[in-house]
This record gives structure tokens, sequence and C-alpha cells, in this order.
């Protein structure tokens, strides 16, 4: 099996895989034949990851949105209508947008209507929150980060990705905590997970499905 080694002062060999390479980080005195026979013992976890990148990269190359097409929405199916006018908008029970737009001039608006719904609504639920664990973050920010749904800094400013409006509410209000949590305990200690129960006691499961909902965006191209 073809890979590239990156050799450092690291104490023991680790297997990334990514965008359909595979790379191997070992440490720099460790013979050729022990990393040959370590990826080797880890070959069928290897191409099981390849294949599952190359679904996903299918995926994403035909995924479209269009006239037509249902969008998540706080974790429910909304479809795509056409509505005479200039602006794109949602009424409660569908996304409708002008007509006569490419696929990609219809993503791009939703992208931006999205952000404008998950500002108002995450905003929404942090108030609340922030109220029940007694925090008071120093601000309240939407961004386009792809691989992480919420961050809080070390100023107490919480940021969440926008495509988190697309998760249910339970979902949501899981992200959210768990970021107003980090005010409290600025890591994943003991500590830190014990804030997050008293205020989700089933904090695991959301989790879960937060996971699960990962998986099945990876597969769509949101740029």
């Amino acid at each position: 099996m073809y890979y590239t080694l990156t050799r450092s002062r690291r104490k023991t060999a680790a297997i990334y895989v990514r965008n359909g390479k595979v790379e191997v980080r070992a440490p720099l005195r460790m013979p050729k034949r022990e990393i040959d026979r370590f990826v080797l013992e880890k070959e069928q976890w290897i191409l099981k990851s390849l294949e599952k990148q190359q679904t996903q990269a299918a995926q994403k190359e035909s995924f479209v949105i269009d006239y037509g097409s249902s969008i998540l929405f706080r974790g429910k199916p909304y479809p795509i209508t056409q509505r005479n006018g200039k602006h794109a908008g949602f009424d409660d029970s569908v996304f409708y947008m002008p007509t006569g737009l490419t696929p990609q001039q219809i993503k791009t608006a939703y992208i931006q209507l999205y952000k404008i719904l998950a500002k108002s609504h995450i905003t929404q639920r942090v108030d609340f929150f922030a109220s029940q664990m007694g925090v008071t973050p120093a601000a309240v920010k939407i961004n386009s980060a792809m691989k992480r749904w919420g961050s809080c800094s070390s100023l107490q400013r919480l940021n969440f990705s926008w495509r988190l409006i697309m998760a249910d509410d339970a979902i949501i209000d899981y992200v959210v905590v768990h970021e107003l949590a980090h005010i409290k305990e600025m890591n994943h200690s003991a500590r830190f997970w014990t804030v997050v129960e008293r205020v989700l006691p089933d904090f695991r499961e959301r989790k879960l499905a937060l996971t699960e909902l990962q998986s099945r965006l990876s597969g769509e191209d949101w740029g």
C-alpha cells in the first residue's frame, strides 16, 4: 500500500487518511520494516476509510440544490419553491426563491439565509441557557467553519457554524450548552462534562446524534 511517511520526535506511529491519501507519521528512529508492518496491520481500516472518503467525494460531486430540492432547517426538511420577487426567504412551511436562478446561485442565497436564521435562533438559545448556567458570553457570532460546530475563545466569545441551524433543536441546544460550559471550564475534563450534564442529562445521546448529522453533511457540498 502506498503511503507518505513523515518522521518527527513523536513517540508512536499514527496513520492519517485524508483526501484519498494515506500518511504515516512515525518516530525518527522507528525502522521502516516496523512501519510497514504497522500499516499492514491497519490495512482493513485504511481501505474502509479510503472507500468512505471516495463515497463522500462522489456524493459531494453530485450534490445540487435546485427548485424542488429539500433542505434542512432545525432538523426538518423543507422544499424550495419559486416565488416572484427579488429575495429568498422562509415562511415556516417552505423556502422560497426568485425564479430563474442557477443551482449555484440558489445555494449561495440559502447559505446567506441560513446565516441569518442561525444568528437569530442560536442567539436566543445562548441567552436562554446562559441564564440557567450563570454565565455571560462576551459575544455570539456565526461563522462558516466546516469542521467545528462551535467554539469558545479565551475571551469568552462564542462562535457557531451556520451549518448548525440544519440540526434539530436538541442538537443545537447541546452545542450551545457545550460552548457555554467552556466559560466555566476551558477544557474537556471531567469537571467540564459535569457542567454539561447538569443542564442536559442526556447529552451523550445528543452528542451521538450530532456525529450522525456530521456524517450526513460530509456528503453534501455546501462550499
